[in-house]
């Protein structure tokens, strides 16, 4: 579905005009902190659907006094940054710059920013907290309610989200990490320095993969003795899939098909102890809730959408989307809520941006199954922890990691990614701040 179909649906359902007045930037933009320099640089652009681009741009300076600026060495791209690439994402406008995991060196910092330095390795957080509001302080920083004045995610969601960096102007209009420079907003809080004996490799990741699956099997409640089902092999589902053994599953089933069907046999190579249903090969009759049903007396104790609600399975859902009807489909929700036994718990990761049809929330009240919204991992509660476990070797996120890319072949990249070619699981990104790779890491290449 278009963009412009998406915003549209969403703003005739909460009752805007075409006039509605919609705030998209959080920033002061005056001139005290930081001067122009007339330098450059190189940054991954939206072009419209299906279109992006490297292009040249002046390099961000530090705007408001908890600025920091980083100089990326390293970012990626992720299965969410495919929902801007086909435009499904509301008010993502001609070259807002993509890109919302990325590391980096520590290149100029405000006077209010007083627990980062210039030259210190980090990682950026991909929601923007202000480490200071309410739900701040709950550590519910994805929810942070100072970072996206947007009046449109607000009226919709009826709650303030955090902004996000390189996600629309849904989500603040932040520039993203696709590029050579990022300004971060509240360097403090978003921001962790990276130990030095963990390299770029895998101190990126748990910007957001890493901790966003963790976030999923930890909000959801798997716990010692669960059967977990996950919908989607991807890289969330495949670290939901490592997480989900890591705080006691008995068994884990990994679903997916058709064009991501190749993740099935991915995986078993690295985790042999997962189990994986091929939907596409199923049977005449079956189902993947009779499949896992058959598999698991009684249902699975819990399950993960680590896909998301733009991938329509039948006409149904794919015609509503197309027709602007709906802005995700509700067929693995379905799946899973019919799928888990009497009660059993039912989390959703994967990106539902607004209204989707044909929900059996009969099956949810009358079986008791919970229902939970991960939301946007609030990465900041999570992410010491994460790099103490990747220093001690108890996860390792180069486990998903299968390719290696220059900055300037994003456009090709993005194509690639699009179509799941080449085995193509998560990527790292170089630019030319970027050290050689590491011992035991994906070499270049070329694209």
């Amino acid at each position: 579905m278009a963009m412009t179909q998406a915003a549209n649906l969403v703003e005739k359902a909460l009752g805007h005009g075409d006039n509605a007045t919609v705030t998209t930037d959080v920033s002061s933009y005056d001139n005290e902190y930081g001067v122009e320099t007339g330098e450059m640089i190189q940054a991954t652009t939206w072009q419209g659907k299906n279109q992006v681009k490297v292009v040249e741009m002046p390099k961000p300076r530090v705007i408001d006094p908890g600025d920091v600026i980083v100089k990326v060495t390293g970012s990626t791209i992720c299965g969410s940054d495919l929902h801007l690439y086909h435009g499904v994402i509301p008010q993502l406008e001609k070259g807002d710059v993509l890109g919302h995991e990325c590391c980096g060196v520590v290149d100029g910092v405000g006077p209010e920013a007083k627990n980062i330095k210039v030259g210190e390795r980090v990682v950026v957080s991909f929601p923007i907290a202000c480490g200071d509001c309410k739900n701040c302080r709950r550590e519910y920083y994805s929810q942070c309610d100072r970072t996206n004045e947007n009046t449109l995610t607000n009226a919709l969601y009826g709650k303030r989200t955090a902004g996000i960096f390189g996600y629309s102007h849904f989500t603040g209009g932040f520039a993203g990490g696709q590029a050579e420079y990022i300004r971060v907003p509240y360097g403090d809080v978003n921001l962790i320095s990276i130990p030095t004996d963990v390299p770029d490799e895998k101190a990126l990741y748990v910007s957001d993969v890493v901790a966003t699956s963790w976030h999923c099997v930890v909000d959801t409640g798997v716990k010692k003795g669960d059967v977990v089902a996950i919908w989607g092999a991807g890289p969330i589902g495949q670290m939901c899939a490592q997480f989900s053994f890591f705080h006691g599953a008995s068994r884990v089933i990994l679903i997916d098909g058709g064009d991501g069907a190749w993740r099935l046999d991915f995986v078993k190579t690295k985790a042999p102890k997962v189990e994986t249903i091929n939907f596409a090969d199923l049977p005449k009759g079956e189902s993947v809730t009779s499949q896992l049903q058959k598999m698991v007396d009684g249902g699975p104790d819990v399950a993960l959408e680590c896909a998301a609600g733009e991938y329509a399975k039948g006409w149904a859902h794919y015609f509503e989307q197309m027709l602007g009807m709906e802005t995700d489909t509700s067929e693995l929700l379905n799946e899973m809520i019919t799928a888990v036994r009497p009660f059993g718990h039912v989390g959703v990761t994967g990106v539902y941006a607004g209204f989707t049809n044909h929900f059996n929330i009969g099956a949810l009240m009358q079986t008791g199954v919970h229902l939970m919204g991960n939301g946007q991992a609030p990465v900041q509660k999570y992410w010491k922890h994460l790099m103490h476990l990747i220093q001690a070797n108890d996860i390792n996120p180069l486990d998903m990691v299968t390719h290696r890319v220059r900055l300037e072949d994003m456009e090709k990249l993005y194509a690639i990614f699009n179509k799941r070619e080449m085995g193509m699981q998560k990527v790292f990104v170089q630019t030319k701040h970027s050290a050689p790779p590491t011992d035991g890491t994906p070499q270049l290449t070329e694209l």
